[in-house]
């Protein structure tokens, strides 16, 4: 059995869901596209070709290895996108929470049946069906669980919207002991610069005090400022919209003190280790095309 244990986002990570980009399938039709960014890389035929990605996914497995953190892998659905495991569950404490997410998107949960098999079935928890989340905006950080989420009147219309307010209450219910802190995000169907998908692609909790943010990300600056308020601005590395848009805080932590990070991302990863980090660097621009990156294509299992 797997004894699941995730309290924050970067205590030593020793098992973990690494999506796959095999079988990945054809590009697909701008109309198909679940995010602005994918489609304006399929429009100007820039899409990432399956070769490539799986050589990106590959470079982040091997640092896994390299640490010695216990990786599984989704069983392959023929032509079919499975990169972001992030999005189809994430852990808690010891608990495994099934992400509602776009319908299309079901069978990526089957694909990992043989993980969630081992955990304790009352360890495996369903939202109802009204509860629309996503892992990239759900963060466990020690007393808080951070939500990223759109409680607009014009939720339905926002394909980018992934976490509602009915999924909030859920998880505050689910979790008692927590601090649920919710923050509304900035969303767009058509701009992807002024687009946070998901809570990771303006903000992420690094080490044990530091964390990277995205001002416009957020919709509501006194929502924005307690986060520098909780971190202190010292310790908060601010990216611009264009890193925003390369999707410079979509990081990952293997511990407090390694990250894996993409390697073009030169201005942040001359910060981080000059603030002590060992930095892991892989290539990942190709599938940061699909608007996710190191964090969305993973999902932490067990952390120390």
């Amino acid at each position: 059995m797997l004894q699941l244990n995730v309290k924050n986002e970067t205590s030593r990570l020793r098992a973990v869901v690494l999506g796959t980009a095999e079988s990945n399938g054809p590009t697909p039709k701008a109309e198909d596209c679940y995010d602005p960014k994918s489609k304006q890389h399929v429009l100007a035929g820039t899409y990432p070709t399956e070769k490539d990605m799986i050589l990106e996914m590959e470079a982040v497995a091997a640092v896994f290895k390299k640490y010695d953190v216990q990786v599984f892998r989704p069983e392959i659905i023929k032509d079919y996108n499975q990169i972001f495991s992030r999005d189809i569950a994430f852990v808690i404490d010891d608990k495994l929470v099934k992400a509602n997410i776009l319908p299309d998107r079901g069978r990526e949960y089957e694909a990992i049946q043989h993980v969630v098999s081992q955990v304790a079935p009352e360890n495996v928890i369903e939202l109802p069906k009204e509860c629309h989340v996503e892992g990239g905006d759900v963060m466990p950080w020690n007393d808080y669980i951070f939500i990223g989420t759109y409680s607009g009147s014009d939720y339905p219309d926002y394909i980018t919207a992934r976490t509602n307010t009915d999924a909030v209450i859920a998880l505050q219910e689910l979790f008692p002991d927590k601090i649920v802190k919710a923050f509304e995000l900035r969303k767009s169907n058509t701009d992807p610069k002024e687009n946070a998908l998901h809570l990771d692609c303006c903000f992420q909790p690094i080490g044990k005090d530091k964390a990277i943010l995205h001002k416009n990300g957020f919709l509501v600056e006194k929502e924005y400022e307690w986060l520098i308020d909780s971190f202190g601005k010292e310790n908060v590395f601010e990216i611009s919209k264009e890193e925003m848009y390369n999707m410079n805080s979509n990081i990952f932590s293997i511990s407090e003190d390694v990250i894996i990070s993409e390697k073009n991302f030169t201005r942040l990863n001359t910060w981080l280790r000059e603030k002590g980090f060992t930095v892991e660097e892989v290539p990942y621009a190709e599938i940061a095309k699909q608007e996710g990156l190191l964090r969305c294509s993973t999902l932490p299992l067990i952390r120390d």
